[in-house]
Protein backbone atom coordinates (compact mmCIF):
# COMPACT_ATOMS: atom_id res chain seq x y z
CA UNK A 1 0.00 0.00 0.00
CA UNK A 2 1.32 3.40 -0.93
CA UNK A 3 2.45 5.42 2.02
CA UNK A 4 0.03 8.27 3.26
CA UNK A 5 2.63 10.51 5.19
CA UNK A 6 1.41 13.70 4.68
CA UNK A 7 -1.99 12.88 3.44
CA UNK A 8 -3.15 11.14 6.95
CA UNK A 9 -2.00 12.29 10.52
CA UNK A 10 -2.23 9.37 12.89
CA UNK A 11 -3.02 8.81 16.84
CA UNK A 12 -1.88 5.65 18.18
CA UNK A 13 -2.92 4.35 21.34
CA UNK A 14 -1.56 1.62 22.72
CA UNK A 15 -3.60 -0.15 25.84
CA UNK A 16 -6.84 0.48 23.94
CA UNK A 17 -9.40 -0.46 26.06
CA UNK A 18 -13.45 -0.27 26.38
CA UNK A 19 -13.11 2.87 28.44
CA UNK A 20 -10.14 5.12 28.28
CA UNK A 21 -8.34 4.18 25.38
CA UNK A 22 -12.01 3.80 22.83
CA UNK A 23 -12.61 7.55 24.90
CA UNK A 24 -9.42 8.94 23.68
CA UNK A 25 -9.57 7.29 20.07
CA UNK A 26 -13.25 8.63 19.89
CA UNK A 27 -11.88 12.43 20.81
CA UNK A 28 -8.88 12.61 18.34
CA UNK A 29 -11.72 11.43 15.55
CA UNK A 30 -13.68 13.97 16.37
CA UNK A 31 -10.07 16.23 15.49
CA UNK A 32 -9.81 14.66 12.14
CA UNK A 33 -7.35 12.09 13.12
CA UNK A 34 -7.36 8.27 11.76
CA UNK A 35 -6.72 6.62 15.04
CA UNK A 36 -4.99 3.41 15.44
CA UNK A 37 -5.62 0.96 18.48
CA UNK A 38 -3.28 -1.56 19.88
CA UNK A 39 -4.06 -4.13 22.67
CA UNK A 40 -3.04 -7.89 23.16
CA UNK A 41 -6.56 -9.31 22.01
CA UNK A 42 -7.57 -8.16 18.66
CA UNK A 43 -11.19 -8.75 19.33
CA UNK A 44 -12.14 -6.02 21.60
CA UNK A 45 -10.30 -2.77 19.28
CA UNK A 46 -11.54 -3.84 16.15
CA UNK A 47 -14.60 -4.07 17.28
CA UNK A 48 -14.73 -0.32 18.52
CA UNK A 49 -12.23 0.15 15.60
CA UNK A 50 -15.90 -1.17 13.89
CA UNK A 51 -18.28 0.96 15.94
CA UNK A 52 -15.98 4.27 14.82
CA UNK A 53 -16.02 3.28 10.64
CA UNK A 54 -19.79 3.21 11.28
CA UNK A 55 -19.50 6.92 12.75
CA UNK A 56 -17.41 7.75 9.94
CA UNK A 57 -13.99 8.05 11.16
CA UNK A 58 -10.85 6.06 9.77
CA UNK A 59 -9.96 3.67 12.93
CA UNK A 60 -7.78 0.72 12.56
CA UNK A 61 -7.13 -2.41 15.52
CA UNK A 62 -4.14 -4.08 15.66
CA UNK A 63 -3.34 -7.10 18.27
CA UNK A 64 -0.05 -6.24 20.15
CA UNK A 65 1.48 -7.67 23.14
CA UNK A 66 3.40 -3.85 24.07
CA UNK A 67 6.23 -6.28 26.08
CA UNK A 68 7.87 -7.86 22.84
CA UNK A 69 10.38 -5.43 20.93
CA UNK A 70 9.89 -7.10 17.84
CA UNK A 71 6.35 -6.25 17.72
CA UNK A 72 6.06 -3.14 18.51
CA UNK A 73 8.80 -2.45 16.13
CA UNK A 74 6.78 -3.88 13.35
CA UNK A 75 3.62 -1.67 14.35
CA UNK A 76 4.88 1.25 14.38
CA UNK A 77 6.73 0.30 10.67
CA UNK A 78 3.28 -1.02 9.42
CA UNK A 79 1.09 1.79 10.35
CA UNK A 80 3.59 4.62 8.98
CA UNK A 81 4.16 2.52 5.84
CA UNK A 82 0.12 1.86 5.31
CA UNK A 83 -1.95 4.37 7.39
CA UNK A 84 -0.30 7.47 7.70
CA UNK A 85 1.93 9.75 10.00
CA UNK A 86 2.26 9.11 13.76
CA UNK A 87 1.69 12.59 15.22
CA UNK A 88 0.46 11.31 18.55
CA UNK A 89 1.18 8.30 20.70
CA UNK A 90 -0.86 7.57 23.95
CA UNK A 91 0.76 4.32 26.26
CA UNK A 92 -2.30 3.01 27.93
CA UNK A 93 -1.56 0.08 29.59
CA UNK A 94 -3.08 -0.52 33.21
CA UNK A 95 -1.50 -3.78 34.99
CA UNK A 96 -3.66 -2.37 38.87
CA UNK A 97 -3.17 -5.66 40.31
CA UNK A 98 -3.83 -6.14 43.84
CA UNK A 99 -1.32 -7.94 45.56
CA UNK A 100 0.26 -8.34 49.37
CA UNK A 101 3.91 -8.09 49.29
CA UNK A 102 3.83 -11.62 50.80
CA UNK A 103 1.94 -13.21 48.25
CA UNK A 104 4.12 -11.70 45.89
CA UNK A 105 5.75 -13.91 43.28
CA UNK A 106 8.63 -13.02 41.47
CA UNK A 107 7.09 -13.92 38.34
CA UNK A 108 4.21 -11.63 39.34
CA UNK A 109 6.05 -9.01 40.17
CA UNK A 110 8.27 -8.65 36.76
CA UNK A 111 4.86 -9.15 34.38
CA UNK A 112 3.69 -6.13 36.17
CA UNK A 113 6.52 -4.48 35.75
CA UNK A 114 6.55 -5.31 32.11
CA UNK A 115 2.97 -4.46 31.10
CA UNK A 116 3.19 -1.00 33.20
CA UNK A 117 6.79 0.37 32.89
CA UNK A 118 9.23 -1.97 30.34
CA UNK A 119 6.50 -1.73 27.29
CA UNK A 120 6.26 2.24 27.63
CA UNK A 121 9.81 1.96 27.22
CA UNK A 122 9.50 0.47 24.00
CA UNK A 123 6.50 1.80 22.69
CA UNK A 124 7.88 5.50 24.05
CA UNK A 125 11.22 4.29 22.36
CA UNK A 126 9.69 3.81 18.82
CA UNK A 127 7.38 6.79 18.80
CA UNK A 128 10.65 9.16 19.99
CA UNK A 129 12.45 7.41 16.97
CA UNK A 130 10.14 8.09 14.44
CA UNK A 131 9.05 11.76 15.82
CA UNK A 132 13.00 13.14 16.20
CA UNK A 133 13.34 12.53 12.67
CA UNK A 134 10.29 14.98 11.73
CA UNK A 135 11.44 17.25 14.32
CA UNK A 136 7.51 17.16 15.75
CA UNK A 137 5.62 14.90 17.61
CA UNK A 138 3.79 14.67 21.02
CA UNK A 139 4.12 10.89 23.55
CA UNK A 140 1.74 10.66 26.38
CA UNK A 141 1.87 8.27 29.29
CA UNK A 142 -1.02 7.37 31.35
CA UNK A 143 -0.24 7.25 35.42
CA UNK A 144 -1.96 6.60 38.14
CA UNK A 145 -2.06 7.38 41.89
CA UNK A 146 0.25 5.01 41.98
CA UNK A 147 2.60 6.91 40.36
CA UNK A 148 3.29 9.10 42.77
CA UNK A 149 2.24 7.30 45.95
CA UNK A 150 2.78 3.45 46.55
CA UNK A 151 -0.57 2.21 48.50
CA UNK A 152 -0.68 -0.95 50.49
CA UNK A 153 -1.11 -3.95 48.79
CA UNK A 154 -0.10 -2.28 45.15
CA UNK A 155 4.17 -2.81 45.88
CA UNK A 156 4.29 -3.99 41.99
CA UNK A 157 1.74 -1.93 40.44
CA UNK A 158 3.32 1.23 41.94
CA UNK A 159 7.38 0.56 41.40
CA UNK A 160 6.00 0.20 37.54
CA UNK A 161 4.14 3.11 37.74
CA UNK A 162 6.89 5.31 39.40
CA UNK A 163 9.29 3.88 36.75
CA UNK A 164 6.84 4.68 34.22
CA UNK A 165 6.98 8.35 35.28
CA UNK A 166 10.49 8.67 35.60
CA UNK A 167 10.51 7.13 31.79
CA UNK A 168 8.32 10.13 31.23
CA UNK A 169 10.18 12.96 32.96
CA UNK A 170 13.89 11.96 31.12
CA UNK A 171 12.04 11.74 27.47
CA UNK A 172 10.48 14.93 27.94
CA UNK A 173 13.89 16.35 29.03
CA UNK A 174 15.73 15.04 26.08
CA UNK A 175 13.14 15.20 23.63
CA UNK A 176 11.82 18.69 24.06
CA UNK A 177 14.62 20.32 22.74
CA UNK A 178 13.38 18.44 19.63
CA UNK A 179 10.24 19.86 19.20
CA UNK A 180 8.49 16.22 20.89
CA UNK A 181 6.15 17.05 23.92
CA UNK A 182 6.00 14.18 26.02
CA UNK A 183 3.35 14.61 28.99
CA UNK A 184 2.53 12.47 31.96
CA UNK A 185 -1.35 12.12 33.19
CA UNK A 186 -2.06 11.03 36.66
CA UNK A 187 -5.77 9.67 37.16
CA UNK A 188 -6.05 10.38 40.34
CA UNK A 189 -9.21 8.63 41.33
CA UNK A 190 -11.64 5.74 39.69
CA UNK A 191 -12.71 5.90 36.39
CA UNK A 192 -16.21 5.61 35.39
CA UNK A 193 -15.97 1.75 33.67
CA UNK A 194 -17.87 -1.68 33.76
CA UNK A 195 -15.26 -3.09 36.15
CA UNK A 196 -15.68 0.13 38.80
CA UNK A 197 -19.58 -0.20 38.45
CA UNK A 198 -19.17 -3.75 39.23
CA UNK A 199 -16.68 -3.95 41.83
CA UNK A 200 -16.61 -0.48 43.89
CA UNK A 201 -18.54 -0.77 46.91
CA UNK A 202 -19.99 3.14 46.51
CA UNK A 203 -20.57 3.35 42.89
CA UNK A 204 -24.14 3.93 42.91
CA UNK A 205 -23.35 6.78 45.16
CA UNK A 206 -20.07 8.66 43.66
CA UNK A 207 -21.71 8.31 40.40
CA UNK A 208 -24.87 10.04 41.74
CA UNK A 209 -22.34 13.10 43.11
CA UNK A 210 -20.20 13.28 40.34
CA UNK A 211 -17.24 11.73 42.14
CA UNK A 212 -15.85 9.30 39.06
CA UNK A 213 -14.10 10.42 36.26
CA UNK A 214 -15.79 10.22 32.87
CA UNK A 215 -13.71 8.90 30.01
CA UNK A 216 -15.31 11.18 27.65
CA UNK A 217 -13.93 14.07 29.55
CA UNK A 218 -10.76 12.26 30.82
CA UNK A 219 -10.31 12.12 26.61
CA UNK A 220 -10.62 15.93 26.03
CA UNK A 221 -7.28 16.61 28.50
CA UNK A 222 -5.12 14.29 26.02
CA UNK A 223 -5.81 16.29 23.08
CA UNK A 224 -5.03 19.39 25.15
CA UNK A 225 -1.95 18.09 25.77
CA UNK A 226 -1.46 17.38 22.05
CA UNK A 227 -2.56 21.16 21.01
CA UNK A 228 -0.96 23.12 23.47
CA UNK A 229 1.43 25.71 22.01
CA UNK A 230 5.14 24.80 22.60
CA UNK A 231 6.14 27.63 24.73
CA UNK A 232 3.42 26.33 27.32
CA UNK A 233 4.08 23.06 27.56
CA UNK A 234 2.85 21.10 30.19
CA UNK A 235 4.73 17.90 31.61
CA UNK A 236 2.45 16.45 33.85
CA UNK A 237 -1.20 16.81 34.34
CA UNK A 238 -3.29 15.35 37.77
CA UNK A 239 -6.68 14.78 37.42
CA UNK A 240 -9.48 14.00 39.87
CA UNK A 241 -13.29 14.74 40.72
CA UNK A 242 -14.24 17.57 43.05
CA UNK A 243 -14.50 15.60 46.22
CA UNK A 244 -11.67 13.35 45.43
CA UNK A 245 -9.19 13.74 48.32
CA UNK A 246 -5.24 13.91 47.91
Amino acid sequence: MQNKEHKTQVVLIVGAGDAIGSAIAKEFCQKGFTVCMARRSLEPVETYAQVLRNDGYDAYGYALDARNETEVESLFSTIEAEIGTIEVVVFNIGANVPMSILDTSARKFYKIWEMACFSGFLVGREAARIMASRKRGTILFTGATASIRGGAIYSAFASAKHGLRALAQSMARELGPKNIHVAHVIIDAAVDTPWIKENHPDYNNLKANEGLVKASDLAKNYVMLHEQPKNAWTFELDIRPWIEKW
